[in-house]
């Protein structure tokens, strides 16, 4: 089974180095790893080319946007599950892939995920807050549930057949696709209770009240884009979700 990961950079000296290591040091033998830049000036491609004979594919040019990276670097996967790892997130331990294809064979599921911990920019021993996805249930996505994407891996004809992100979003792009694949087309699903991934404070959709307001508006347009009807307490449920992880 090849799985293959996905980093998006653009001007990401300061935190890429950790997330390749946490890459490049995975005991799972067969991962195929790419990386889509923007079109970075600030040397991270520098920093990238130190690990290019445990790179599978750089290319670097000007996108639309992240989730625009992601979905050129899902067109040039060949493994048969894909992950994605942000350039200032790292794998919390180098058996995570391992992790992930145990469960895989182990569960014969289309998608698995796990916990994930949010930490300090600067000093990244500090837990900031604990995400701890839980069992799947169908279910749990009408009470504001989804599992954190930077642990979520999906079989690649998943893409194939139910598209890859949308990316006339701004924060919720990862959002509607688990709740496309999932909740609207069925794929099933399994958790592995541990810590996958660990997340830098400050992301896309969380850096802000302003962002945080934005990704409620577009979590419901996640919903009716594809013609499901969200309950009309999910706004509420999905940010209290939220205050379990600092607990």
């Amino acid at each position: 089974m090849k799985i293959s990961i996905i980093t998006a950079t653009y001007n990401s000296a300061d935190t890429v180095e950790d997330t390749i290591k946490s890459i490049v040091g995975q005991t799972y033998p067969n991962v195929e790893y790419i990386i889509v830049d923007g079109g970075s000036t600030d040397g991270t491609l520098d920093i990238v080319n130190r690990y290019k004979d445990r790179i599978t594919r750089v290319i670097s040019e000007k996108d639309n946007g992240i989730f625009d990276a992601f979905n050129k670097g899902i067109a040039l996967t060949t493994g048969d599950i894909v992950g994605i790892l942000n350039s200032d997130d790292f794998y919390a331990d180098s058996s995570v892939i391992q992790n992930v294809a145990d469960k895989f064979k182990s569960s014969s599921v289309d998608t698995v995920y796990g916990d994930l911990v949010y930490i300090d920019p600067q000093d990244t021993s500090i837990v900031r807050r604990l995400w701890r996805a839980g069992e799947y249930q169908k279910s749990k996505f009408k009470t504001g549930w989804m599992p954190p994407h930077p642990t979520f891996f999906a079989k690649k004809n998943l893409y194939d057949k139910y598209g890859m992100f949308n990316t006339w979003m701004k924060v919720s792009n990862d959002y509607e696709l688990v709740l496309r694949f999932l909740y609207k087309n069925n794929a099933t699903a399994a958790y592995i209770p541990k810590v996958l991934v660990k997340m830098r404070t400050g992301g896309n959709s969380n850096s802000s009240l302003s962002r945080r307001f934005l990704a409620n508006q577009e979590d419901r347009k996640a919903w009716k884009t594809n013609s499901l009807k969200a309950p009309f307490y999910f706004a509420a449920l999905k940010p209290l979700r939220k205050l379990g992880q600092f607990m």
